[in-house]
């Protein structure tokens, strides 16, 4: 299968076969860093003109990018740099889709939820026509995926055909893969690494949890063509992370301030980027990373290929788009309102604060009685401290939990992310904000606000951690008088996704806080959420997480949370 011939590139993909040579004992060692399981023979060093080894295309040294290394970050004047040319539209429809009528791209576009702005290729609609190659292909059987999600249909075609690409799409739409494929196709068609090169492609991410699930896709689809991965990020030692990058890797995943700090340092550089991805770029933004990502992007060539990722689009991801992509095709799935996974069943219960921890309870019980064997629970909370304290009281009541939070060592992270994802016993996570995004565990069944976030794109975020890739599930949330502001918005939410509104909650936005002196209008077991007796804290015997201790009997969550 081929993209077409184009001058200087090798339109066969075939991966370039393991060599012998000093980087064996390197990349067998045991460091920090993830270059595909370290099972290549060599990878770096010794590198020739160019990845198929076809010629002289970048066959001299562009030495035009001077690096200042630890003296600072100082932006580049590209309109004085001579840019050596480079490669990035490799894509050739395919028969099939090149001989669709617009009725039926139409008609596809209208089915997916998928508008497009600016002139696009045609979405593809199997995996055949995207015209990826055979190492590819073989890899996406293997892993059994069955067909491309929306975001993939129309974001392969375009990010192949070396476009920029803005793409709008909910949490668990398949978004990573929807660029680290072209990136590979990118990668392995241009120029090998030489000594002291920085990365071909770079993914800005905001949290280490999400990186490390980049890296594994990078992995699973890199390894075929042997192209190596770092990820990168605070709270983990330099010094792995350093040594992956002075070897040379063709692919940085890097959280922004941690990379910031390696380019200070003169580690790496960026005079190598060519295809640079911004994944969840409102949250970066919603976490304060704005300075950090434009001094990045400021030491990347202009002419680059840029995508960005995100689940809103609020003005200051526009205004991101607009300052540093060109002539880009955005592609939304979905309404770009703010709107929740329709395969997520939501409950909200209006309370008092000093009821939550009683209902939390409660619902845990009623949970622990009908879910599946390997169903698991993520329980929200708003800070550090309160992670702990609920881990804790849930705990003495007979429910083992797991807790995640930015206080923790990566170390101690990996741990709570490997026993959540194995479930068994552990099958219960508290967590703050920092599990929001990016967080992909199979088997999610339940999301719990105990705690409700700051808006209603965090709401979102955290509920979208249950029904993904077509899966459903069912989240709560404990919507208190302090949470008023937030109301309108939630309700918002909870119509477009064609969900039951709680009455106490639309009474509550209509009001607009105006329950300041009247005691008990949400008060205590008044009946919203759970409809329970005397409450005995603790599981009931033969609950999944019980014991055999006697408890007095619970009453049950009704059907719509009030």
């Amino acid at each position: 299968m081929s993209f077409g011939t184009k001058q200087f590139v090798n339109t066969s993909y075939k991966p370039r076969p393991p060599q012998s040579g000093a980087y064996n004992s390197q990349m067998n060692g045991n460091r920090g860093g993830n270059f595909g399981n370290n099972r290549f023979q060599k990878i770096g060093g010794g590198f020739g003109p160019n990845r198929n080894g076809s010629g002289n295309f970048h066959s001299q040294k562009d030495n035009s990018y001077d690096f200042n290394g630890p003296q600072g970050l100082e932006k580049i004047n590209w309109s004085k740099v001579n840019l050596l040319p480079f490669q990035k539209d490799f894509y050739v429809p395919h028969p099939a889709v090149h001989q669709r009528s617009p009725f039926e791209i139409e008609e596809y576009r209208r089915a997916k939820e998928i508008s497009v702005e600016n002139i696009a290729p045609n979405p593809i609609q199997n995996f055949s026509e995207a015209n990826f190659p055979d190492y590819v292909m073989n890899t996406i059987i293997k892993l059994g995926y069955e067909s491309p999600t929306p975001i993939q249909a129309q974001g392969w075609p375009t990010a192949l055909s070396g476009r920029d690409l803005v793409g709008i799409a909910k949490t668990g739409s398949g978004k990573t893969l929807a660029y680290i494929l072209p990136a590979i196709v990118h990668i392995n068609n241009q120029q090998r690494l030489s000594r002291d090169d920085g990365p071909i492609a770079l993914v800005l991410a905001p949290t280490r949890e999400l990186a490390q699930q980049i890296q594994q896709v990078a992995n699973e689809f890199g390894n075929s063509s042997y192209i190596r991965n770092t990820c990168i990020f605070g709270g983990a030692p330099k010094g792995p992370q350093s040594r992956d990058l002075e070897r040379g890797v063709e692919i940085v995943i890097a959280t922004p301030g941690r990379l910031i700090d390696f380019l200070q340092r003169g580690t790496t550089n960026l005079k190598r980027c060519t295809y640079l991805v911004l994944d969840e770029a409102d949250r970066m933004l919603d976490m304060g990373f704005e300075p950090q990502i434009r001094k990045i992007l400021e030491q990347i060539r202009p002419d680059r290929q840029t995508l960005m990722w995100s689940a809103t689009w609020p003005k200051e991801v526009q205004k991101l788009a607009h300052d540093f992509l060109t002539d880009y095709v955005q592609i939304n799935i979905g309404s770009l309102q703010p709107s929740a996974n329709h395969n997520i069943h939501q409950i909200v219960d209006v309370c008092q604060e000093t009821e939550k921890e009683q209902k939390l309870s409660m619902l845990l019980q009623e949970i622990g009685n009908t879910m599946e064997t390997d169903s698991k629970v993520i329980i929200f909370v708003e800070t550090k401290k309160k992670v702990e304290s609920i881990t804790k009281t849930i705990g003495s009541y007979g429910w083992p939990a797991l807790s995640i939070h930015g206080d923790k060592s990566q170390n101690e992270r990996d741990y709570v992310l490997r026993s959540f994802r194995k479930g068994g016993q552990y099958s219960i996570l508290v967590a703050t904000d920092v599990a929001a995004r990016g967080l992909d565990v199979d088997g999610i069944k339940y999301v719990i606000n105990y705690d409700y976030p700051h808006s209603s794109e965090d709401y979102i975020h955290r509920i979208g951690r249950t029904g993904r890739s077509d899966t459903t599930g069912t989240s709560y949330a404990f919507f208190t008088p302090s949470n008023y502001k937030h109301a309108k918005d939630l309700i918002s939410v909870l119509k477009e996704a064609k969900q039951v509104v709680n009455p106490k909650l639309s009474e509550m936005a209509t009001r607009f806080g105006g329950f300041g002196g009247a005691k008990g209008r949400w008060g205590q077991n008044n009946g919203n959420g759970f409809n329970y007796r005397n409450m005995n804290n603790g599981p009931r015997p033969n609950s999944r997480w019980g014991n055999s201790a006697e408890q007095k009997p619970y009453g049950s969550y009704t059907k719509n949370g009030y």
